[in-house]
């Protein structure tokens, strides 16, 4: 009779716990690798703060920044509870030297609204990393003093590093080989 009114206490326990909620930094999802990196998944809404309070941390020097699309990534990397999976996400990569440490931003971009608050504004040196994914990507940057292609011709049509974008060949003429002579 014990053991049926101990099962009984330990649902009752489980039904009154609060779901299970993301760990926080800085008012948004955080995560740490198995490396140990620290990762933080702040929305497009919260890119620019959460940037700005990691530059007065002391995160003076963005290392990186890139797209990446998940069209047909079967494997893509989890993400934490609360945070919304996109079709493409841009990846920044902030260092702090005085602390020697690395810290990673992943701010999910849906397909249908591609576009990210730029970073020039706080890391001037991203102006030419936001302007290749926008190349590559299609994914823009609003706030971005020259929101131009990088890579490829103005008159370009696509953009060559999404999943969907058909892969081209240009025919390759050989020439003739003479006959010696």
């Amino acid at each position: 009779m014990a053991d049926t009114d101990a099962s009984t206490d330990d649902a009752a326990t489980a039904e009154e716990a609060p779901p299970e909620q993301a760990e926080t930094s800085h008012g948004v999802p955080v995560e740490t690798t198995p490396a140990g990196q620290v990762v933080l998944h702040p929305g497009r809404d919260d890119l620019h703060r959460v940037a700005h309070e990691l530059r007065d941390e002391g995160y003076w020097q963005c290392l990186d920044l890139c797209g990446v699309d998940y069209l047909t990534h079967p494997n893509r990397p989890a993400l934490p509870i609360g945070v919304q999976p996109e079709r493409f996400e841009v990846v920044v990569v902030l260092m702090s030297h005085t602390d020697r440490v690395r810290i990673r931003l992943r701010v999910q971009v849906p397909e249908e609204d591609a576009t990210c608050p730029s970073l020039f504004a706080i890391h001037p040196g991203v102006e030419a990393p936001e302007r290749e994914v926008f190349d590559l990507f299609g994914i823009s940057f609003d706030g971005h003093p020259d929101m131009t292609r990088i890579l490829l011709p103005e008159d370009w049509n696509g953009h060559p590093l999404r999943k969907d974008y058909a892969s081209g060949r240009i025919p390759v003429q050989f020439k003739t080989a003479g006959t010696g002579g």
